[in-house]
């Protein structure tokens, strides 16, 4: 039977499948639009498994936090391409799973994939059905979720690429909590304090400083010495509360929090595709390999 362009029309507006695909899949379904989007679906199944091998590691970090700022969120949505990561669909697809996120408050990201989003869709349908309509491998990587007192939580996002949550010891420091989330996405401190500085890093520095300070000769004493100003230099580089602040590297962070007699008890933050393995392929030699049946 003939498949008119107005039936071809409703099943884009119902799936976002390409024009061709929605009237092969009508034309194998006999005009069945039901039919046709099942069927569309199972080809964005099959889609999503062959692309499933495919490097994502592109993307965005969403934010979001609730009006008593006691519970935040952070996700990364990974995609293959930055073109993709600007796709108002792909952005929205993330918006989405954090509404869900804060709803649900699942335990890990296999559990998140079964949340429903609004639309009545689970997570990894509506992933399975954006994969068959952009084209690329896309992966709900990880998310953090945190719970406070309400007022203590603040968060800040950059560029939709870093995003970072704090969560201070009091309730009512919100306009400071937002700038020290903006100097942790800036200088990306790894701990708070000296006191949270992991052994093995402390540890690994010490090995690299001992091996230069004992090359210059000096007695053991004063190479000893020589170690320790160096890790003292290398904690507060590397503490959030000993890095000079980003708005007024005058003041460190730490001197920062006293004026508000605040401390940071946590803080969590992402960067798109950081520990990922990049695309290092010629996208434009990819895209005319396919074009050329390649």
């Amino acid at each position: 039977m003939p498949i008119t362009a107005s039936e071809v029309k409703a099943l884009r507006e119902r799936t976002g499948a390409g024009m061709m695909e929605c009237k092969k899949a009508l034309t194998e379904t006999n005009g069945n639009l039901d039919e046709a989007i099942a069927l569309l679906r199972k080809k964005g199944a099959a889609s999503a498994e062959k692309k499933s091998g495919r490097i994502a590691a592109e993307g965005v970090v969403e934010f979001g936090i609730n009006p008593e700022s006691s519970l935040a969120v952070l996700v990364e949505l990974n995609c293959e391409t930055d073109f993709v990561a600007k796709d108002d669909s792909f952005k929205s697809f993330a918006r989405e799973i954090v509404d869900a996120l804060m709803s649900s408050r699942p335990a890990s990201v296999q559990d998140a994939a079964e949340l429903e989003l609004s639309g009545g869709q689970t997570v990894e349908a509506a992933r399975q059905e954006l994969i068959a309509k952009i084209g690329e491998n896309i992966s709900l990587r990880r998310f953090e979720l945190i719970e406070g007192e309400a007022g203590t939580l603040a968060g800040y996002v950059h560029g939709s690429r870093i995003g970072v949550v704090v969560q201070l010891n009091v309730a009512s420091a919100q306009e400071v909590g937002r700038d020290i989330a903006m100097h942790i996405a800036a200088s990306r401190p790894l701990c708070v304090d000296e006191s949270a500085m992991p052994a093995e890093i402390l540890e690994k520095e010490r090995d690299i400083y001992s091996a230069q300070a004992a090359e210059s000769g000096k007695p053991a004493d004063i190479v000893e010495k020589m170690v320790s100003g160096r890790i003292s230099k290398f904690l507060k580089e590397n503490t959030l509360v000993g890095q000079p602040f980003v708005k007024n590297p005058d003041q460190t962070v730490g001197e920062l929090l006293s004026a508000h007699d605040a401390a940071v008890l946590t803080m969590h933050r992402f960067e798109v595709g950081e520990g990922l393995e990049k695309r290092s392929d010629d996208f434009v030699a990819e895209v005319m390999a396919q074009a050329q049946g390649g």
